[in-house]
This record gives structure tokens, sequence and C-alpha cells, in this order.
């Protein structure tokens, strides 16, 4: 009496988010980053589908004119002409605001470290920092024309000062939020004040401080068309904000939405280079930014 032995092949197990062999023995391409790609894209594509048609549904409904409220295609058709004209206003506002967004960061990141060090510090700097974040900066900007002059430096200081703040504050409150196992373990090592700041707090911080810079970004672009508004043209160049107030004062809206949006171009521009350095700092060991488990 014979048996039969059965041969099967192995069975591989396959792991979540990878693609089986397809027939034939070539193995298929797996579509999860295509399809994450599309999740990613196609909520805020509908969002803008949706803005747009209500904007055009209420510009249509009520019947209102240009001067008042441009409809979309408006804007879109005076995008052509508006462009090689905002291209140097621009380029002035970029330079105002990311010089005081590197102001701001370098002298927030600095104040953040000697509150965190020295608590006197923290007791007698943080007042002022609070009171600086809650000043009018519209009433400050006619005394910085005066002292400084109309002009890039001008606008640059007003936009440290309002970008200032946010840096200061998240970078503080990273500084400080340090595992205490961990800082206790330095100290029971005998490691210094300096070398556990900078070992061990800094790096514990970064998501924080790229938080108050991302906030930052935004902050700096508002602060230079703000001294804009008041500066004006300094030395003959006028940025976005001067070009925001003329085509305001003479009503020529479909501009005005041209340069709003150049406005917040120049703002996008920062903040993804601030959360491109984050990744790329951050997403191989910290928490923060690795990809979430689906």
């Amino acid at each position: 009496m014979s048996t039969t032995t059965q041969h099967q092949d192995p069975v591989t197990p396959s792991t979540p988010g990878s693609a089986g062999p397809a027939p034939g023995g070539t193995p298929q391409v797996t579509r999860r980053p295509r399809r994450d790609l599309r999740r990613k894209l196609l909520p805020p594509f509908v969002a803008l589908v949706l803005v747009l048609g209500l904007w055009q549904g209420l510009v249509s409904g009520f019947g209102l004119p240009t001067y008042l409220l441009p409809g979309p295609g408006a804007v879109i058709g005076a995008v052509g002409e508006a462009v090689p004209a905002l291209v140097e206003p621009a380029l002035v506002t970029m330079q105002e605001a990311y010089l005081g967004f590197a102001l701001a960061a370098a002298v927030g990141f600095l104040v953040a470290l000697v509150m965190a060090r020295w608590n006197v510090a923290e007791r007698g700097l943080y007042p002022y920092m609070v009171l600086l974040q809650t000043i009018p900066i519209i009433a400050v900007a006619p005394l910085l024309v005066v002292w400084l002059g109309a002009g890039t430096a001008t606008n640059t200081v007003v936009a440290a000062m309002i970008a200032v703040f946010p840096v200061a504050a998240n970078t503080l409150t990273g500084l400080k939020s340090t595992d205490r196992n961990l800082v206790q373990l330095y100290s029971m090592a005998g490691a210094g004040k300096t070398f556990e700041m900078f070992s061990l707090r800094v790096p514990y911080a970064l998501p924080f401080v790229f938080t108050g810079l991302r906030i930052a970004a935004g902050s700096s672009v508002i602060g230079a068309i703000v001294g804009e508004f008041v500066a004006g043209i300094g030395g003959g160049r006028g940025g976005l904000g001067y070009v925001i107030t003329t085509d305001a004062t003479q009503l020529l809206m479909p501009q005005l939405f041209c340069a709003v949006l150049a406005a917040s171009l120049v703002s996008l521009v920062l903040f993804g280079l601030m959360t491109l350095a984050e990744r790329l700092l951050l997403q191989r060991w910290h928490d923060s930014a690795l990809p979430n488990d689906e």
C-alpha cells in the first residue's frame, strides 16, 4: 500500500500595504502611494470648488458690481495683467518679511534659552514679551518711521516685532517640557547645565520650535505688509502693502485680489520651507514626524 505525498509551496505572508503577486509571477505595483496622494489632494480640491461656486453664486445672485466684489472669473482674468506688475512688489515684501522672520527666529530662540536657563530671567523678561505682543503694531509703526525712516528697515523691524513672540513662547514651552526622568538622569551623571540644555532640552524642544517658526512665517509677512501700509514707498520701491493700498483707493478690486493672493503666496513659501526643514530634521527620530499607522 503506497501513500502519496503532496508537496505545497510555502505561503509567504503578506504585510499590510504590500501587493501580492500577479498572475504569471509578476508582482503588482502597490497602489497605496497613489491612494494616499488622492486622499491628501481631493479634500482641498473639493473645498476649493465649493468656495468658488458659492462665491460666484453670491456675485451672480445679488448682482454685485465688480468694484464691490468681483467674481472668480474677473479675478482670474486679471491675473495675466497683474502678475508682471506684482513681481517687484512681491520681491520687496519677501525681502522685508524674510529678514524680519530671520531676526525674530534668532532673537526669540536666544531669549527662550535665557529664560529656560535662569528662572529669574523668565520672571523678568516674559511679561515684556507679552506686552510686546499686545501693543497695536499700527500705533508703533509711525514711531519706527521717524526713527528708522520709511522703507525696508522699518518694515523689517515691524515684521520681527510681530513674529518674535510665537518663536520665544513655543521654544520656551518645549525647553521646559523635557522629560523629568531624562533631566534627573543627566543630573545624576554629573552633566552641566549647558551640556544638558544643548544635548537634551534643545533636541526635545525642536517640534515646539518649528511650531513657533511656522506661526512666525505668516506673522512676519503680515508685519511687513502692515509696515508698508504706514511707511509707503521707501527708496522708490513699494511692496505688496503699498500695492494693496493703491488698488483699494482706486477700487481696482480684481487687481486687489491678485495682490492679496501674491501676499499669501509669499507667506506659503516661507511656511513650506519651515515644514520641509522640520521634516528633514525630525523624520528619522522624533515621534511627531513619523508617519501615522493606519
